[in-house]
């Protein structure tokens, strides 16, 4: 099983993305999530607005909330569902979502490897945690140009 939100609570989320303007909305059990490119339970995103529910899986949300961190103002305005982006930054959202995990209580940069790896991410050698430590230079490079290395 992969962590979700309820294992969390969403607060400390929320602070670590409204500092980058992005607003959480959180939905009843059960509820559609707008803007899910994944369908529920996965994070929606429209405009600025994470949606979410309790069942969201923390994974989730911190990817759709960096996939927001990394895009430039004109792609936010039009943003609803479909973030878009090269190859190269879809690998920099997902070093940002490493890079940020450890700042949430009760999560850790491990817990995220083994839920993007439950969840189906694929990387080349094998797993989340060495395409980080090993395969992710693109991604470092990518976040390090746009001065989002150090969020």
């Amino acid at each position: 099983m992969v962590t979700l939100l309820s294992d969390i609570g969403i607060d400390a989320l929320r602070e670590l993305l409204q500092t980058h303007g992005l607003r959480l909305e959180l939905h009843p059990p059960g509820a559609p999530i707008p803007g899910s490119y994944w369908g529920e339970p996965e994070a929606g995103l429209v405009g600025n607005i994470l949606h979410l529910r309790a069942d969201t899986p923390v994974h989730s949300a911190l990817h759709e909330g960096c996939h927001f961190i990394c895009m430039d103002e004109a792609r936010r305005r039009g943003l609803n569902t479909d973030a878009g982006g090269s190859d190269t930054e879809e690998n920099a959202v997902c070093y940002l979502q490493a890079l940020l995990a450890p700042r949430l209580p009760g999560y850790s940069r491990e817990k995220l490897f083994a839920d993007m790896d439950e969840w189906g991410y694929h990387f080349i050698l094998g797993s989340a945690a060495a395409w980080f430590a090993h395969d992710s230079v693109d991604a470092r490079e990518w976040l390090e140009k746009r001065g989002r290395n150090t969020l």
